[in-house]
């Protein structure tokens, strides 16, 4: 937006330094020629939006192009300055050249010091043709030459200071954002498992299931309660309860690795797998290799041999659950139940 207006500004000021000087007919070739290469560049600059869709490197040549025109447009300005402080014929209208350049160095200056080097490029082209045009006019343009020349310090240094300014504006922004992602991963993340915890568990499991009945995917759900838990913490204590409960997140690590998986504590002792793009059959197989070698190994903590089992619920996101999130998690929430009430440490997959 700032590039469109800018380009729309510089043909205004040819236009007034053309019809404002001594006798614009006399010079309508040059008139007509400068209007027509304003309007080039203007266009050249509503029509070169930057790219809907592309990465990192699209974006960068789309920059690098259009200030190509930004340059080439201060450029030719800087020689319309210089040639209107020149020619007799525009010497009623070269006060209008001078403030159109200070004009569009100052919004240089300011509003693109982000682009510290290029918009310095550009200012310069901007001033240093005019500023050669009043070295070569009588002594009475010394005093506009001396004041041109103070400005153009002025504005450079006002740029380098607004671009440290945007420089400390982004990097506090960035740790903004850095910190409110962290807050974020914490909200989400349980703290004693590092797993995923129940607020995860309600975001991540409707979208997913949402996207298995658009897709036609396979998702699975492991439902996972350790058995006798509160005689864990009563014989133990609750320190022993808790490297337990770490525990039991760090063995789940070890046999559902998969990026796409996502392992959760969604509450007490109760924890959770969500598998995307896994078959009941595939699900089965790795949940009961989990629940035989829970069994056998058990957890060495604090030197001692802590035995633990765990009762397990498994189904299968299927069609028939009319997309509804809450009728799969109640299959396999059921499975789960099952799996306590006829003797704990086993797998019941959920019934259709």
């Amino acid at each position: 937006m700032r590039t469109r207006l800018g380009g729309v500004y510089y043909l205004l000021a040819w236009l007034l330094c053309w019809l404002f000087s001594a006798e614009p007919m006399q010079a309508l070739t040059i008139g007509l020629t400068g209007s027509v290469f304003f309007a080039v560049m203007l266009g050249a600059r509503l029509l070169h939006r930057p790219p809907e869709g592309g990465g990192e490197a699209e974006l960068q040549r789309w920059i690098d192009r259009h200030w190509g025109v930004i340059l080439v447009s201060s450029a030719a300005w800087g020689l319309v300055h210089a040639g209107v402080l020149l020619a007799p014929a525009f010497k009623p209208s070269s006060l209008i050249g001078t403030l159109a350049t200070i004009g569009f160095g100052t919004a240089m200056a300011f509003n693109f010091a982000m682009r510290r080097r290029r918009a310095m490029v550009a200012i310069l082209l901007l001033y240093l043709p005019g500023l050669a045009a009043l070295a070569l006019t009588p002594a009475g343009d010394r005093a506009e030459l001396v004041t041109l020349a103070f400005y153009l310090s002025y504005l450079l240094l006002a740029m380098n200071r607004s671009h440290r300014e945007y420089q400390n504006m982004l990097a506090l922004e960035l740790q903004l954002l850095e910190q409110r992602q962290r807050l974020d991963a914490l909200s989400r993340t349980d703290v004693l498992t590092q797993l995923g915890n129940r607020y995860q568990f309600n975001n991540l499991f409707p979208a997913m299931c949402a996207n298995a009945n658009r897709q036609g995917g396979e998702l699975s759900l492991l439902l996972m309660d350790i058995d006798f838990f509160k005689r864990i913490n009563d014989e133990h204590g609750h320190s022993v309860g808790d490297a337990c409960l770490k525990a039991f997140g760090q063995r789940m690590r070890e046999f559902f690795r998969r990026e796409s998986d996502a392992l959760l504590r969604l509450g007490g002792e109760e924890f959770g797998v969500l598998m995307p793009d896994t078959s009941m059959e595939q699900a089965r197989h790795l949940a009961e290799l989990f629940r035989e070698d829970l069994a056998n190994r058990g957890f060495e903590l604090d030197g001692q041999h802590l035995p633990v089992t765990a009762s397990l619920g498994l189904g299968c996101f299927d069609k028939r659950d009319a997309g509804s999130a809450e009728a799969f998690f109640k299959r396999v929430d059921d499975a789960l139940y099952r799996a306590k009430a006829q003797g704990r440490d086993r797998l019941e997959l959920s019934r259709r």
